[in-house]
């Protein structure tokens, strides 16, 4: 069975989307939307009538947004987040979003053509949180492989 690597980010901002603060976070959506889809590896993103994720809630936090995305593997995230136009964007993620106090990203592998729910991704995140790093959620730090993760049996 093939794999594929999802990904989830989080990030609280300073105010709602429609402020000025958040204006040019808002004004680079769609060009960075459109660099991951062109990006090679990519498969799939969250995303809401408005082609962003920006109007999905996640813990019940109305500050809080989420990026979610399939990738055929962990190389190809990491060139399209690190690697490409878009750091020019993370460099400025002060500008736009508070740091966060605990852990805000969580990767987990997902059978190929499955797309993980936003209730999956909070209990990745919640279980990084809680337990740390494991091939069950994990961050760019670890390099858990597929069958780490089909081996793996999550602690209750």
């Amino acid at each position: 069975m093939e794999y594929h690597l999802a990904q989830l980010n989080i990030a609280r901002a300073l105010a709602p989307m429609d402020s000025p603060i958040m204006a040019d976070f808002v004004a680079n959506l769609d060009r960075i939307n459109s660099l991951a889809e062109s990006s090679d590896g990519f498969i799939w993103r969250l995303k809401d009538e408005s082609n962003n994720a920006t109007s999905i809630r996640i813990y019940d936090d109305d500050f809080l947004i989420v990026n979610m995305s399939v990738w055929k593997n962990g190389e190809a995230l990491y060139r399209y987040v690190y690697q490409s136009d878009h750091v020019a964007i993370f460099k400025r993620r002060a500008e736009w979003f508070e740091k966060m106090p605990e852990m805000h990203m969580a990767l987990w592998y997902v059978q190929r053509g499955s797309m993980p729910t936003v209730s999956d991704a909070i209990e990745r995140l919640d279980y990084l949180r809680v337990h740390g790093e494991s091939p069950y959620a994990f961050t760019f730090r670890s390099k858990f492989t597929e069958q780490d993760a089909v081996l793996f049996e999550p602690e209750g």
